[in-house]
């Protein structure tokens, strides 16, 4: 067992019976001419996320730790992109459109994949999901009761929506999460902090918030 330094209050977490999750680190979402552009976004607010998730990508491979990757995106005919998703907003280009990286948010096309610092290694699963939550309509579940997995470490990308909606989603479910707050970004600052705030308040009613510092040094 090892403690990591977190609020409210430190967490104790056995390596073995532990997940790193990185939440949706894809080009579509941090480069440009990707969906978060299209909608109007800011999206070097992103980048800071990177360098703390190769940080701790890094530890966890050394440490022999399960590195899960997550992508949001649907099948090329849409049929899992349901109708309100796909018109919502006025984006300059909607899901399923040709971009310059591909069709907008289209399993299989570059803008899908993960960004290059942070692509998996072989053998590092990857969920593609349809929606928000890395749970919804996914194998992750069993994969994480298949392996003995009972807390995750999270990062990614939004904060506020597919890194609050999988915590909740695990918590549910009674996985243990730490939402690594530097490895995490928005497209909004304040909804990244309301966001960390969420989860950790009321004695941590969603998990626990540290840093890719407190982990490295909790996996080293």
């Amino acid at each position: 067992m090892v403690t990591i330094d977190a609020e409210p209050q430190p967490i104790a977490v056995d390596l073995g019976r532990t997940a790193l999750v990185i939440i949706d680190m894809q080009r579509d979402f941090l480069e440009p001419g990707g969906f978060g552009e299209t909608l109007g976004n800011d999206i070097s607010l992103l980048e800071a996320a990177i360098a703390p998730c190769q940080a701790v990508l890094a530890a966890a491979r050394a440490a022999g730790m399960l590195v899960i990757h997550t992508r949001e995106g649907h099948r090329p005919d849409l049929s899992d992109a349901p109708k309100a998703k796909v018109e919502r907003g006025e984006p300059s280009l909607r899901i399923g459109a040709q971009g310059p990286m591909g069709r907008i948010l289209i399993r299989g096309e570059a803008g899908h994949d993960i960004i290059a610092a942070l692509r998996p290694a072989p053998g590092e699963p990857v969920i593609d999901k349809p929606g928000k939550g890395a749970f919804y309509q996914t194998d992750l579940e069993l994969m994480l009761r298949n392996r003995g997995v009972d807390t995750l470490l999270v990062c990614g990308v939004t904060t506020e929506v597919c890194v609050n909606t999988t915590i909740r989603e695990a918590n549910d479910r009674g996985y243990r999460c730490v939402a690594l707050s530097d490895c995490c970004a928005s497209y909004f600052p304040e909804f990244h902090e309301m966001g960390l705030r969420m989860i950790k308040a009321q004695g941590g009613i969603f998990g626990w918030v540290s840093s890719s510092g407190a982990a490295i040094a909790a996996m080293a």
